[in-house]
């Protein structure tokens, strides 16, 4: 059993908070409001259209614009304090737990809200499967230290028995409930929200919970800032916890996609003039979608990659087996030696290419199509990758191994902007 002051930790343990949340007759629409977590609004056309739905849209605080990165920080800490001020945002009048449902088409996702206690990975309690970028760490740490808020909930996903018990069963009760808000954004999800107060249900779910480990599906960098902020702070309190979306996967299957690479100053020509010998190559028709469908296919044999930006597709496999072994690190389990962003990193970026892992060198974008149009752009390489499952994630991640960093892209992600969590709000 691990200890945290005087509490015994056996697993997750998530306390209610008082949510802040935007008053809707403030603002035009909560779905105006909203945003996609910080790492996926990557285009500047992107950010403009956010910014320009509505004047009080959440990317004003996880995205301030400004000359300096501490201008930045500041800007949004002065923003977020005149909401609150002008009553754009206020805090739930009780400490709660929030039921979370996000719904397009065949996609349906469930899952609580809450503040949950922070754990190093060594403690087991929560899993990170990916490296983190220190500059972008940095930056969140900065944000979070000047707001003095956790602006977005982080992806985290647990798997239970499977029965509707514990957690399960509150979420089962509580949506039969009018929501607090509901919600459809653009981009077709409708969203809705419930809180959770009532003595009992708290108890089933933290009775749950404490049995339960979880693996981090998004937000590795902001998970790495709570536990810096923590490591400020040792005495025990609000910075000692961290706003999460918890999903029980054995009920709510995520979808799992990709991250691909826009090498910014890699023209296609010179990338497969380097790969020539070492992999075969393959130029695949279009569009898009068939490309993939021919990604895919090699994959199952393999590693392969789909490289575009000069208005082709080239399919890149069955690279050569000496470059592998003297290129890939040889001290970590077979599955991870076999990943495709591991042979991608140690192989192409650091052995062929020799690209620094660096913002100005490569850009790590969610959206294929976005990726392409980047690199058509640019005048750079868009390096497409094939998604890894969720089960071989999770494998690694419970061996204490972790994946390059960006390696996989977990959804539907929670909107950004429906409920936030002031550090200084009791």
């Amino acid at each position: 059993m691990n200890t945290r002051g005087d509490r015994a930790i056996d697993g997750l343990h998530m306390l209610p908070f008082r949510g802040l949340r935007y008053v809707p007759e403030r603002v035009g629409s909560l779905a105006a409001v909203t945003s996609p977590p910080y790492d996926v609004v990557v285009r500047p056309d992107g950010l403009h259209h956010l910014e320009s739905a509505d004047p009080y849209n959440i990317v004003r605080l996880i995205l301030p614009q400004a000359a300096t990165a501490t201008a930045r920080h500041e800007q949004a800490a002065e923003t977020l304090d005149r909401w609150l001020a002008e009553g754009v945002l206020a805090p739930d009048p009780e400490p709660a737990l929030y039921v979370y449902e996000q719904r397009k088409g065949g996609i349906l996702q469930r899952g609580i809200i809450g503040a949950l206690a922070l754990s190093s990975p060594e403690e087991g309690i929560v899993l990170p499967h990916e490296d983190v970028m220190p500059h972008v760490v940095a930056d969140r740490t900065d944000l979070m230290r000047t707001t003095g808020a956790n602006l977005e909930p982080l992806l985290f996903t647990y798997r239970s028995d499977g029965p509707a018990n514990g957690a399960s069963a509150v979420i089962d009760r509580v949506i039969q409930e009018r929501p607090l808000l509901a919600t459809t954004t653009e981009d077709g999800f409708s969203h809705r929200l419930w809180s959770v107060t009532d003595p009992v249900d708290l108890a089933e779910i933290a009775t749950d919970l404490n049995r339960q480990q979880a693996l981090i599906a998004d937000g590795h960098h902001r998970w790495a800032t709570y536990l810096r902020l923590r490591d400020e702070r040792p005495e025990p309190g609000a910075w000692s916890y961290g706003l999460v979306l918890l999903i029980d996967t054995a009920r709510y299957p995520l979808q799992v996609r990709a991250i691909h690479r826009l090498l910014n100053r890699l023209p296609v020509a010179d990338a497969l003039t380097a790969l020539d010998g070492l992999f075969r190559i393959r130029e695949i028709d279009g569009p898009l979608p068939d490309a993939l469908r021919a990604l895919a296919e090699a994959t199952d044999e393999g590693n392969a990659y789909l490289l575009a930006g000069d208005g082709r597709f080239h399919l890149v496999d069955r690279p050569d087996a000496a470059l592998l072994a003297r290129t890939v690190p040889a001290d970590r389990p077979d599955a991870w030696r076999r990943l495709d962003a591991t042979v991608l990193h140690a192989a192409l970026l650091d052995h062929i290419w020799r690209i620094p892992d660096s913002p100005e060198e490569i850009t790590y974008i969610h959206d294929t199509e976005a990726a392409v149009v980047q690199a058509e752009r640019r005048g750079g390489t868009a390096v497409l990758m094939h998604p890894v499952r969720e089960d071989v994630v999770r494998d690694l991640a419970r061996q204490g191994v972790t994946m390059p960093r960006k390696s996989t892209s977990f959804g539907p992600k929670p909107a950004t902007g429906l409920v936030l969590r002031s550090l200084n709000v009791d």
